[in-house]
């Protein structure tokens, strides 16, 4: 990132080519006047040093050797020394050598002022930059020194219309440290005030900052000019995929509002905002590329303007997706269940209008050829900025859905000690509208309406209305516990959702930190089948602890992390057993089948677990334990011990990451036995 700014220090460029020569000896010498000194240093003393290849002064020189130079690049390279205000006489001596080649030699003088005991930074960015003292040849010394006194008057009344600059006390504390060690102020000292400076800035994300110029030299405080990269406007531009500029379909103002306030007119520019600003904009799902780059405002010296470059995706898309399952075949050889493939179609259109709304469906069925057998759809609008793009202070977004799924009931699975149960199916078809309000990035509140009718269908896709289970005479007994509410095996009814959402996480080198809080709560209505009345609640909290403290930073190691986790769930009043919470599953208590500990009108579910990081991925241990607090007998039928199964259970077991698949050895703590498991996805 370079900008272009005026500035008292001298920053190298790489040397031209030109032409060698041989010739005799050349001495160029030049004695800096007081309009090429810092300003307010008509009085500056001078001593004589000598520089090498480790002094701060050498790198301000662009001449390397083996390097071809004219006369003329001699002279500018000259002029340039003589200009940047550092030294009292720069001389460029050179030598002819027997080889044809140039020995030069390049001395100063370096210029040093009074010492001074105090030091002030000022922001001077958007000011318009003074000129420096420039005398007639025809004045006199009076008029001269009358000239210095009105361009003294004009510096203080410009450090007193100045902007004070960000620099903390504690950073000038260190400079005024840096100033009390040397009587004098020395260019070096200058330079060395000046690296310090810009560090601080550098460090910070204030990328843009420069320290442009000292002033007050040979007084008791030196002041410290630095343009800090102030933000005059921000530009937006669209691209196709070629790169070309086009007009873009998304409107601006969805946009603008996902800029961080830092990252906006009358700001300082902060790599840190720029990459939030890329993180929030990618997070509008709308873009394939984003970039956010500060430039030079060509029309404010000392500002920047900021460019964001943006690539639309395509607003329309359309998908399908086909599966064959397999299953175990003859001698355990893996076979397809069927040779009618299942699959996906699905679609979406977003962006609507420019303004982020969309519309997004799609339809599954196990048997495309035949998708009337076994077919859930869901279709979907979202409606962002429910309050207007323009209304800043609230984000409310409106989404309503209706729906048709399908999902196997874990409430009517066989206990362990038992034959495998008949399974029964849930199916649900309803609509769904609801408001999300997000208060922060962290924290969202959504509140809606659910209206369903669930019919309970056995494996021949007929109504069920009761659970049943293997007797020992091979028959089946049909006398368990009620599927519906209504005992019909079809319930219909309406109820209130609504869930808060808390999410401080973050990502430190790839690893989660952080806690998350989620509540749910379902109210019902009254409405529907036997008129159901409930209130069904849900409490769940996870926190992710670096126990090793791992700073976060490209290249530095994954941290050792602590999870603790905890889930609480109840009802009070109408519980439908298929609503009932069950016990047991990959997302509940490892080790066991979805629903094989118990299903039950109150539940409550702990873990901990340790990961340690080896080779770049996680090996981990951990235990969990689920209970139902007893209830399982308050829901009708008592499915837990119908099935037979006990209500509560533990495991610990360890496991490694590989990639997205979890391995893991579990030891079921209610029998002893130790299985081993795959998994996709996080438990946590």
């Amino acid at each position: 990132m370079a900008l272009t700014s005026q500035s008292l220090f001298f920053t190298p460029s790489p040397a031209g080519p030109s032409r060698r020569g041989r010739g005799r000896p050349v001495t160029m010498s030049a004695a800096a006047s007081h309009n090429s000194q810092p300003r307010n240093n008509p009085f500056a003393v001078s001593s004589s040093t000598d520089a090498g290849p480790e002094d701060s002064f050498f790198e301000m020189v662009t001449l390397q050797p083996g390097g071809v130079y004219t006369k003329s690049q001699l002279l500018k390279e000259l002029e340039t020394l003589v200009s940047c205000g550092m030294f009292e006489r720069v001389d460029l001596e050179g030598k002819a050598k027997p080889d044809g080649t140039l020995g030069l030699t390049v001395s100063f003088t370096e210029s040093v002022w009074s010492a001074a005991k105090q030091f002030k930074c000022i922001n001077v960015g958007l000011m318009a930059q003074s000129g420096q003292a420039d005398f007639d040849q025809d004045m006199t010394e009076r008029e001269k020194m009358d000239y210095l006194r009105k361009q003294e008057r004009d510096y203080q009344q410009r450090v007193r219309g100045a902007m004070p600059c960000i620099l903390p006390e504690s950073v000038r504390g260190e400079v005024l440290a840096m100033m009390k060690k040397q009587e004098k102020v020395s260019a070096r000292m200058l330079q060395k005030i000046r690296d310090h400076v810009q560090k601080w800035y550098h460090n910070e994300g204030f990328v843009c900052a420069q320290v442009v110029n000292f002033g007050n030299l040979n007084t008791s405080e030196v002041v410290c000019e630095v343009v800090e990269g102030d933000i005059t406007k921000v530009e937006y531009q669209f691209q196709d995929k070629l790169g070309n500029f086009v007009e873009g379909n998304t409107q601006i103002p969805i946009i603008d509002r996902e800029l961080p306030q830092q990252l906006r007119p009358g700001h300082i520019f902060n790599i840190g905002a720029g990459k939030q600003a890329l993180k929030n904009i990618n997070s509008l799902a709308l873009f394939s590329n984003i970039e956010v780059n500060p430039r030079p405002d060509e029309t404010k010296e000392g500002g920047i303007v900021v460019e964001i470059k943006l690539k639309e995706l395509e607003p329309k898309s359309a998908e399908v997706s086909t599966e064959w399952s397999i299953v175990p075949g003859r001698q355990g050889r893996p076979t397809l269940a069927s040779i009618q493939p299942g699959g996906t179609v699905s679609f979406e259109h977003r962006n609507i209008y420019g303004l982020n709304r969309s519309i997004v469906g799609s339809v599954t069925s196990s048997n495309l050829l035949n998708p009337q057998d076994d077919l859930s759809f869901k279709l979907e609008y979202v409606h962002p900025y429910l309050d207007g793009v323009d209304d800043r202070n609230k984000n409310r977004t409106f989404k309503t859905s209706c729906f048709n799924t399908r999902k196997l009931s874990p409430v009517f699975v066989a206990g362990p000690n038992m034959d495998e149960a008949p399974p029964v199916w849930v199916d649900r078809v309803g609509f769904k509208a609801n408001i999300t309000e997000s208060f922060t990035r962290q924290s969202k509140f959504t509140y809606g309406l659910v209206v369903e009718e669930i019919t309970t269908r056995d494996e021949t896709n007929s109504i069920c209305t009761h659970g049943s289970r293997a007797m020992p005479s091979g028959g089946l007994s049909m006398d368990g516990p009620p599927t519906t509410l209504s005992g019909t095996g079809v319930d219909r009814m309406a109820f209130l959702q609504a869930n808060i959402t808390r999410d401080n996480t973050e990502f430190v080198n790839c690893a989660v930190i952080g806690d998350r809080c989620i509540f749910q709560l379902d109210q019902g209505l009254g409405i529907g089948s036997k008129s159901p009345l409930f209130n069904r609640h849900q409490l769940t909290l996870t926190k992710f602890i670096n126990l090793n403290n791992q700073e976060k930073g490209v290249g530095k190691p994954l941290p050792a992390v602590l999870v603790l986790h905890g889930h609480y769930a109840g009802c009070v009043g109408d519980l439908p057993s298929y609503d009932a919470f069950t016990l047991g599953g990959p997302y509940s208590v490892r080790g066991y089948g979805m629903g094989e500990l118990g299903a039950s009108r109150n539940v409550l579910e702990v873990a901990g677990e340790v990961r340690i990081p080896v080779k770049n991925t996680y090996v981990y241990g951990f235990a969990e334990h689920g209970t139902d607090l007893g209830s399982s007998k308050d829901v009708k039928g008592n499915p837990t011990e119908f099935f037979r199964r006990v209500g509560h259970g533990s495991s610990y077991g360890v496991g490694v990451k590989l990639g997205l698949v979890r391995g893991e050895y579990i030891v079921d703590h209610n029998t002893g036995a130790g299985t081993v498991f795959f998994r996709f996805g996080e438990r946590f």
